[in-house]
């Protein structure tokens, strides 16, 4: 008769895992098959049980969102309503923490620093995480299409080329007409040097035969729009996330969209296209992003609460009125495949058009 489990000497886990694995039996020659069975499952799920009950729970502390730029930009915007959403979904605070200047490189090199754990994430767009490695290729600390990693996209933003309301010109030809008239006297607000607002008006410069001064603002649209309320400035293309408002009470005034057709909100401003420069003008997208070497199980968590939480109805519906599209990335694989795909698009306007941050 088998003997009983009871009869059996009790084996370590050390010793089971080692008898395991030089075949022998680990108790009684006359153990039963059962028996054995039971005594390898035990052997094989202990190690598995100790490594779960050791490992914490992802988030099981507050996590931080950098953001590249000062508060009240579309940037901040996204990360703050993502951050409320975020925290509902995963139980932890997720803290927007503004790191300005240096056209987004102090951000994306802080992110790129950070352990790759899914605490200290990243808010970027366009400019921070896929013009920035091309214009400031000398002096940029990270490569982000090799030091960080998509979690998804979150939405994209139309934009408008704008003008202090001090400014004469009302439509594109006016303000060519005028920039011609007043040579060297034109200037515009970009987020940076080698953003993507700068690298527009780079190129409808040039498609205009105009010479235009350069106003770079390291607190991207949170400084920029002081300076057009103000008349500091005369000229930008900015997102209308955040603008939109100033737009509407008059502080100050859209000269063109870049989108294909006009938009309902803004329905008797043409576009760049009926004003005779179709191309000329970037839609831009904002992201989450993490360090390269974040668990795979961190950024597919991470991404999972980010589809859910933007893609609810009143999410959308929320965004929208602030000029934002929801617009979510399949995976995070995909996504920095995308992103690193257009890494490679810009890098070859910026050669273009010869600028570089030495």
């Amino acid at each position: 008769m088998a003997p009983t489990l009871s009869r059996l000497r009790p084996a370590t886990e050390v010793e089971i895992m080692d008898r395991l694995a030089t075949g022998r039996r680990i108790c009684a020659p006359d153990m039963s098959g059962l028996q054995r069975f039971a005594f390898a499952v035990l052997a094989a799920i202990l190690p598995l049980l100790a490594a779960a009950q050791s490992a914490e729970p992802y988030p099981s502390r507050p996590v931080k969102l950098l953001v590249p730029y000062a508060p009240g930009g579309a940037t901040d915007i996204i990360a703050r309503q993502l951050a409320a959403k975020l925290e509902q979904a995963l139980g932890q605070p997720f803290v927007v923490d503004n790191r300005a200047g240096a056209s987004g490189n102090i951000a994306l090199e802080a992110e790129a620093k950070a352990a790759p754990d899914g605490y200290t994430l990243l808010v970027g767009n366009v400019s921070t995480n896929a013009i920035n490695e091309s214009t400031f290729a000398g002096v940029l600390q990270t490569q982000p299409s090799r030091d960080l990693v998509g979690i998804s996209k979150l939405v994209e933003i139309p934009h408008v080329l704008v003008a202090a309301t001090s400014f004469p010109p009302n439509t594109v030809a006016e303000v060519i007409e005028w920039a011609k008239k007043n040579p060297g006297k034109l200037n515009y607000a970009s987020a940076g040097i080698g953003t993507y607002p700068h690298l527009d008006m780079l190129r409808f410069a040039k498609a205009a035969g105009i010479d235009v001064i350069h106003i770079p603002y390291k607190g991207g649209a949170g400084q920029m729009l002081p300076a057009l309320m103000s008349g500091e400035v005369q000229l930008s293309f900015i997102n209308l996330a955040s603008t939109i408002e100033q737009v509407k009470a008059g502080r100050i005034k859209a000269i063109a969209t870049t989108m294909p057709t006009r938009l309902p909100e803004l329905p008797s401003v043409p576009t760049m296209a009926e004003q005779g420069f179709p191309g000329i003008g970037t839609n831009a997208w904002q992201a989450l992003f993490a360090p390269a070497a974040t668990p795979k199980p961190i950024l597919d968590k991470l991404h999972a609460a980010v589809v859910a939480a933007l893609s609810k109805p009143e999410m959308k519906e929320a965004l929208s009125k602030q000029m934002m599209t929801v617009s979510l990335s399949g995976s995070p694989q995909a996504f920095t495949e995308e992103v690193r795909a257009e890494t490679r698009t810009w890098a070859q306007v910026v050669s273009e058009h010869k600028v570089k941050i030495e």
